[in-house]
């Protein structure tokens, strides 16, 4: 499992490094790679080529379409540390990127990849046909979106020393981490074209990302932020 994640993880890194390779350069192209490679263990990824293996789906091209996830992430951990938001100074065991570079630049770098990720989708590179290009850049919108993680993290505020009910915290919980798990889950069976299992995929991508938060919320309540 160990080794498999770590592929993963590799692939898309170097995906993500050519790719940005390939961009022009500008001021910002530093704190968008400090903000998104080395990128963390990439689960998503692995639940993307997991279930796309089930969908017999080409890996290079599950690849891409996680480096595009990746981006999307990646953007929603830079805002979510700012001091507006969550006002953390440490992300993966080193300063957030609004600590290294600024708070202006940090917001203009998040935005950048929350862009790229969609410009990556839309490369001819991307050998799927093109309904299925429109579907996907579709459903990674509303993932990443009000309807998703912008959403969620807009209730999490909203929550913040508030009592609220059970399903209130759950629905907020979907969306701001789920929603990103469901496109992952969804996504190889919209290329797959096998629509009746799309609403499965979708509950079990939105269980997985409520599992993954309420780890996270855990440790961050009773865990050691230096481990």
């Amino acid at each position: 499992m160990k080794k498999k994640l770590n592929r993963i993880a590799k692939d898309t890194n170097i995906y993500l490094k050519k790719y940005f390779r390939s961009q022009k350069k500008t001021d910002l192209i530093p704190p968008m790679i400090y903000g998104l490679l080395p990128g963390g263990k990439k689960i998503r990824c692995k639940v993307l080529v997991d279930v796309g293996k089930i969908f017999k789906i080409k890996y290079s091209t599950l690849i891409q379409i996680g480096a595009a996830v990746e981006c999307i992430h990646a953007y929603s951990l830079i805002h979510d540390d700012l001091p507006c938001m969550d006002n953390d100074r440490l992300r993966r065991g080193k300063l957030s990127t609004h600590a290294k570079f600024g708070e202006s630049t940090a917001i203009l770098a998040g935005n950048s990849l929350l862009t790229i990720a969609f410009e990556i989708l839309s490369q001819t590179s991307l050998k799927i046909d093109y309904k299925s290009k429109i579907k996907l850049i579709s459903l990674l919108s509303k993932s990443a979106g009000h309807t998703g993680i912008a959403g969620g993290q807009y209730s999490d505020l909203k929550f913040e020393k508030k009592r609220k009910s059970f399903k209130k915290i759950v629905d907020m919980q979907i969306n701001k981490t789920g929603k990103l798990f469901s496109f992952c889950c969804m996504a190889p069976v919209l290329l797959s074209k096998k629509k009746k299992y799309l609403k499965l995929f979708n509950s079990i991508g939105s269980k997985i990302g409520l599992l993954f938060q309420i780890a996270d919320d855990l440790i961050d309540y009773s865990g050691s932020t230096k481990k």
